[in-house]
């Protein structure tokens, strides 16, 4: 085989390995509240438990634990809204500012149609 050959066949392989990596990091559209509702309160059970939330969390909350409900707005695409907390048995405000700076920096794994927005009420255990 020739250069030219081995420089074409290179080019070709590297052109479908980025159109295949670029479609693989699609997220899905989805349209049913339902399926919005089970996915955000999937996904956010995830991130309380996931070890990145953890280690910040036992930086400065180590100690606290309780349950928050929360309304949660997820837009477009597929970034948190808004986040208010319903209730909670956890009184320590600074908490509040951490978790809710750490959730508007998450980005869901599916976006919505343009201009939706749900609305999902979510319990979370600290």
């Amino acid at each position: 085989m020739s250069t030219k050959n081995y420089f074409s066949l290179f080019f070709l392989s590297f052109i479908m390995a980025i159109s295949f990596n670029a479609s693989a990091q699609k997220r899905a559209t989805l349209t049913d509240e339902e399926q919005v509702q089970e996915e955000v309160s999937k996904e956010v059970e995830a991130i309380f438990k996931s070890d990145a939330f953890l280690k910040k969390k036992n930086k400065k909350f180590a100690a606290l634990k309780g349950y928050i409900v929360t309304d949660i707005s997820v837009v477009q695409n597929g970034k948190i809204g808004t986040f208010f907390k319903v209730d909670s048995d956890i009184i320590n405000n600074d908490f509040f500012d951490f978790l809710s700076d750490y959730l508007f920096s998450y980005k869901f794994n599916f976006k919505l149609p343009k201009q939706q927005k749900y609305k999902i009420r979510q319990t979370i255990e600290i």
